[in-house]
């Protein structure tokens, strides 16, 4: 929607985009960008996997003879390998065209997720009214201010997540560039654009990135893991705190367990919604199920025993410390006694 304002903001003469307008502005102008994407990087990739398909049933042969070189080869069968891999292939081909159906169904609701996000920008703000109506007026207010703070905090939790989409986009990118990995500027813009999925969505593509930099060599490979480890390490230590903790104020076991609860309910368009519901739904708790007094009653008697704890523990190394002094200096004065003792001893045996 904030979009959608600036575009209507827009003014060509005396003339101002309507909200249906600048809708279609917004969508066709995503659909344009995906497509020139599309068309730009997809082509290399669709060529080099025709021409590895042409040149397999060739390639084979090659591959057979290289492995019968190697030590216990004949054991494991190396002759049927052939007959084995042409098994293997029509296997993925048939359970691709088995599971059709399936990814045509997620398909189909990632496009039924954009058609509702459409009529919500359309109707949205009507539907909004008409539900608070069913309240009555003190209630009312109290829950109009309440979901503006969640609509806030959903909002920026969305603005985070674009800013950290972004910073991993052009470091991938960037990093697959320099380590001259096939398809780098396709495989960055993927890995920027699955970290909408938090946690799961990068190691998905990290493994595809790493997939395709293992055809090339072994240390490609190695190198796009070490990256993304060094980035991973980085983003959980200094981005995601700064960008996401302080606009979103969740704990990462909340992500975790919406993550989990939106993906088993509503599969990938659950994933997609459910950090920004978990959200809202934390404000709603927030505001009408915890007892503020209460929490804080409970927080600070947690905070006053542990002080207590640190004192006592504090208090205990002192004891000790001061119990092991009394010692060393019981231990020194037995010692000088002694010594007085000896002293005496050989004055009087010199006398």
């Amino acid at each position: 929607m904030p979009l959608v304002q600036k575009i209507m903001c827009l003014h060509i003469g005396k003339w101002s985009p309507s909200r249906p307008v600048a809708i279609v502005t917004l969508v066709f102008s995503v659909f344009l960008v995906l497509s020139l994407f599309l068309v730009f990087a997809l082509p290399p990739v669709m060529h080099d996997i025709q021409r590895f398909a042409e040149d397999l049933p060739a390639r084979i042969p090659a591959v057979i003879a290289r492995i019968k070189h190697l030590p216990l080869a004949d054991k494991f069968g190396v002759d049927s390998l052939a007959q084995k891999s042409e098994g293997a292939l029509s296997s993925i081909a048939q359970y691709l065209f088995a599971t059709a159906p399936l990814w045509l169904a997620r398909i189909f609701d990632l496009f039924t997720a954009l058609i509702l996000c459409i009529y919500f920008m359309l109707e949205g703000e009507f539907v909004y009214f008409y539900f608070l109506s069913f309240f009555t007026d003190d209630s009312r207010d109290r829950l109009a201010k309440t979901l503006v703070v969640a609509e806030v905090r959903m909002s920026s939790w969305f603005v985070g997540q674009v800013a950290l989409m972004v910073i991993l986009g052009v470091c991938s990118t960037a990093a697959f560039g320099l380590l001259h990995v096939r398809y780098f500027f396709l495989l960055g813009v993927l890995m920027g654009l699955f970290n909408i999925i938090p946690v799961v969505g990068g190691v998905v593509t990290i493994l595809l990135a790493a997939g395709v930099a293992a055809t090339d060599s072994w240390t490609k490979m190695i190198g796009v893991l070490i990256f993304y480890a060094i980035y991973a390490q980085v983003e959980n230590v200094f981005l995601t705190p700064r960008i996401m903790r302080s606009r979103v104020n969740m704990m990462g076991l909340s992500v975790i367990v919406a993550l989990l609860a939106g993906t088993a309910l509503a599969g990938v368009v659950g994933a997609l919604v459910a950090i920004p519901t978990a959200a809202m739904v934390a404000v709603l708790v927030d505001e009408y199920f915890i007892q503020k007094d209460a929490a804080e009653a409970a927080q600070a008697a947690a905070q006053a025993a542990s002080v207590a704890y640190t004192e006592s523990v504090a208090a205990a190394a002192s004891a000790q410390a001061a119990e092991s002094s009394a010692a060393s200096a019981a231990d020194s004065a037995a010692h000088a006694a002694h010594s007085a003792e000896a002293a005496q001893t050989a004055d009087k045996a010199s006398s």
